[in-house]
């Protein structure tokens, strides 16, 4: 499948290895014990981990606890950050956890399970979402595709939301969610894949918007 099939705006903020050189130097600094620096390295990645934690739980109160838990684990480990990885790899890797973690609390409640995948088969979703509308029928289309393609994810198990989120709108690579996942590369891809069974599941009732084979 390919990612442009679910579009909504990845983060890009800056070029990789400026960001990873000098978050490496905060880190750096803030394992030396420098309060200043883990402060640098919180605002300087705040917006990109609401956003990441928004699109999770669709839910401002609920991603703003995300964040926050987050980065109180961010002050309490980073002595423990051995580098091998991105910082922001790391920081995705807490993030999720957070928000899974929330999830598991409320299971009490009780919530869907995050164990929930559908059966191995077809990998695709056939469902183009295009970002540019060229006149006012295909603009009320494009936004109700991806009102329905947004309500479809929020609707997922959390696992699989995350997954897909990492993968089509993070646009991270394979390597990078196995390491934010702490999963083998295989078990990181057929875990997407299940995901993206679930998916279509649940966008056939919406033929009149998407192709689905």
């Amino acid at each position: 499948m390919d990612r442009g099939e679910y579009r909504v705006h990845p983060i890009r903020e800056i070029p990789m290895a400026d960001c990873y050189k000098d978050d490496a130097m905060l880190v750096a600094r803030a394992k030396r014990g420098d309060g200043n620096a883990i402060d640098d390295l919180i605002r300087k990645h705040s917006t990109r981990a609401y956003q990441y934690a928004y699109r999770l739980t669709r839910n401002t109160e609920e991603a703003s606890d995300v964040v926050a838990e987050a980065f109180v684990r961010v002050y309490k480990a980073i002595h423990t950050f051995k580098g091998t990885s991105a910082f922001t790899t790391w920081l995705y890797r807490i993030l999720t956890n957070c928000f899974l973690d929330i999830r598991k609390r409320e299971k009490s409640r009780p919530c869907t399970s995050l164990d929930t995948y559908g059966s191995a088969g077809d990998t695709g979703i056939i469902a183009q979402i295009e970002s540019v509308g060229r006149g006012p029928v295909e603009e009320m289309e494009r936004h109700a595709k991806e009102s329905t393609m947004q309500t479809a994810v929020a609707d997922l198990p959390s696992y699989q939301r995350a997954i897909i989120m990492m993968y089509h709108v993070q646009m991270l690579s394979y390597e990078e969610m196995a390491s934010i996942l702490e999963l083998p590369i295989g078990t990181v891809k057929s875990r997407l894949n299940r995901a993206r069974i679930s998916l279509r599941g649940s966008l056939r009732e919406h033929k009149e918007l998407f192709s689905l084979v």
